[in-house]
């Protein structure tokens, strides 16, 4: 069996999801077919041995819909559109033949979908002004120069053409692929409440359903708008992903350092990283050491000391030295490329309820069309009503039968649900996620940038005897001025605060992969970092030993600072914890959830903000991997 992912170009309702998987799924070869709304795309499982990715995007062409090819270019299996297809794509909205994910044309498409609802919204709220429903229950009878059976026709007809066409040119496309979905059945009531409106219309009747179907259809496009702005905010929040991918990079060719866009690197191309660049793939560094940041993997805000043989994941940032790097996995088998993908491959999936909501909606358009008929028979072939009576009770029968909020609740739900997720940066798995949510007993935090803010400040700064606070804050800004390391931000924004000016006169600046840094300040060699550096250059600690081990028991991150080769002081910095975090897990204790906490971090550092905020179980020193098994 093989697995492939293709992008679809035209889905305008997440109906159109099910006439593809029915269609796929006809073909004996084909195990599952998962098509998602969301990502545009359908997940083929397949024998690879009797039908091939070809034959699979020519059958979804089959269903009427646009299959996008590699490049990113949709083909319809007749080559050029006719214009006949190019009146329904444009009557359907979507507007041109560009690939579908594009945001411009979400953007466009879900602009139209808000437009028709407004618009219908509008004339409902005239149309039922006055209806029936006014003068029966609210007692309000408003005058009109015509007959209000003819104003309510001209009123009710551009709300089911204009606002309801998307749900009728879907439930011709799903009629013509021998599907019943939702849009039949909103079809169906909205079709059988308005024609035979006009037909009493005609007749002279005041009694009439107008009401009926310019609600139907406005409630419908109103999930619908919904929906469309849930498919738009997650696809977003997925691209933001891919984004942070550099477009180009700098690559080796002989001997030769050349700018080449990130799709031509190729496995074996060796790489250079400068400070601040973006790593466009993933590798292996062969020369030189440096700090990467990778808290886009492990949500840990401090970077990672890297030297020749560690691994750098496409998308992390470089932090300070220059290093060269083979790539070994470029394109889709990236860590970045295969977490979107499995996001995608994820969102293809539908909620259990409403994979039953579906399943059901097939059986009720004929239940709904077999009561109305049987209704019919009763009243006029058994009791014998009049032609009209026996009609309208048969009318009202099918449009009360139809179940249109259940092709509503649970798409709305999710829309709901998903869209307020990307509103706030989180991307929700699938459906089904969404609804086991309601099931769970324990939950597990990530600490750095979840439970803390992300980013370090400074907390302590104590000083040796014969150096001041703010001469420790000068100098080791000064030292730390060309540095990108969030610690040298802290310290830099520390100095801010304090009001300490930083001396211009900064030479022989050296960052010191995985220990700190040195410069010359003013005439004077300083060094900012661990105590191994301090180590390396002879520099006695003796004068601030206790304070070390009292910041360091209490889990801060320690800079200590040597001026002209005697120690200046220690300043100690924290990922502070968040103000609503403690807040949080009280509210998770009071659901009856047990909350744990996991870290990369150190036991210490973790423990310490596992007391703050009441946590009992914390795991700390756990590495990227190493997390889903917890």
């Amino acid at each position: 069996m093989e697995k492939t992912t293709i992008k679809i170009s035209n889905l305008l309702r997440a109906g159109c999801c099910q006439e593809i998987e029915k269609q796929l799924k006809k073909n004996p070869y084909i195990k599952e077919a998962n098509v998602g709304f969301v990502t545009e795309s359908v997940t083929v499982v397949y024998d690879e041995q009797k039908i091939n990715e070809q034959e699979i995007r020519e059958l979804i062409s089959d269903c009427g819909y646009q299959h996008v090819e590699k490049d990113e270019k949709p083909r319809m299996k007749h080559g050029k559109m006719s214009w006949w297809q190019r009146f329904k794509m444009n009557m359907a909205m979507t507007m041109d033949a560009e690939h579908g994910g594009d945001q411009a044309m979400m953007k466009s498409m879900e602009d139209s979908v808000r437009n028709r609802f407004i618009f219908s919204l509008i004339l409902t709220i005239i149309i039922v002004l006055y209806s029936p429903l006014a003068i029966n229950f609210l007692g309000l009878k408003l005058p009109s120069l015509i007959p209000v059976s003819w104003l309510l026709f001209i009123l009710t007809t551009p709300v089911v053409v204009y606002g309801g066409w998307l749900f009728l040119y879907g439930s011709y496309r799903s009629l013509r692929n021998r599907v019943l979905n939702m849009s039949v059945l909103i079809t169906i009531g909205v079709s059988a409440a308005y024609l035979f409106s006009v037909g009493l219309t005609v007749l002279g009747s005041q009694d009439t359903y107008y009401e009926a179907a310019a609600m139907l259809v406005t409630f419908v496009l109103f999930g619908h708008w919904l929906e469309m702005k849930s498919r738009r905010g997650t696809s977003e929040a997925l691209r933001a992903l891919f984004n942070l991918v550099p477009p180009k990079a700098r690559v080796m060719r002989g001997n030769q350092e050349i700018l080449l866009p990130t799709s031509e690197i190729k496995k074996e191309d060796i790489i250079v990283l400068k400070p601040g660049d973006k790593v466009p793939v993933d590798g292996e560094i062969i020369e030189g050491e440096t700090l990467i940041d990778e808290s886009l993997i492990t949500g840990e805000s401090m970077p990672l000391s890297k030297k020749v043989g560690d691994g750098v994941i496409g998308g992390s940032i470089n932090q300070s030295g220059s290093v060269r790097f083979r790539a070994t996995k470029i394109g889709k088998d990236t860590v970045l490329a295969q977490i979107v993908s499995l996001v995608e491959e994820a969102q293809n999936s539908k909620a259990p309820g409403q994979r039953l909501a579906d399943k059901a909606a097939q059986y009720l358009v004929i239940l709904a069309i077999t009561a109305g008929l049987i209704t019919f028979v009763i009243w006029y072939f058994i009791l014998g009503n009049p032609l009209l009576l026996a009609l309208t009770f048969a009318i009202s029968v099918v449009v009360i039968a139809c179940p249109d909020a259940l092709g509503l609740a649970t798409p709305t739900a999710v829309a709901v649900g998903t869209g307020l997720g990307a509103k706030h940066n989180i991307l929700i798995k699938n459906a089904a996620t969404l609804e086991q949510t309601a099931k769970i007993k324990a939950i597990v935090l990530d600490k750095t940038g979840t439970l803390t803010e992300g980013k370090p400040k400074i907390t302590d700064v104590v000083a040796a005897p014969g150096f001041s606070e703010n001469e420790l804050i000068m100098f080791d800004a000064a030292t730390e001025k060309k540095s990108n390391h969030p610690l040298s931000i802290a310290v830099l924004e520390e100095a801010k605060m304090r009001d300490i000016a930083i001396p211009d006169d900064i030479r022989n600046f050296e960052a010191l992969a995985g220990h700190g840094v040195k410069a010359t300040v003013e005439g004077k060699e300083v060094l900012v970092g661990t105590r191994k550096l301090m180590e390396k250059y002879n520099v006695n600690l003796e004068a601030v030993q206790l304070e070390f081990s009292r910041l360091l028991n209490e889990g801060k991150t320690l800079m200590i600072v040597a001026i002209s080769g005697r120690v200046a002081g220690i300043i100690a910095a924290q990922d502070p914890i968040k103000p609503n975090a403690k807040r949080a897990v009280e509210y998770f204790n009071s659901l009856g959830i047990e909350t744990a906490m996991i870290t990369g971090d150190n036991q210490k550092t973790a423990e310490a903000v596992g007391r703050v905020l009441g946590i009992k179980r914390v795991f700390a020193e756990v590495l990227p991997e190493d997390k889903a098994d917890y």
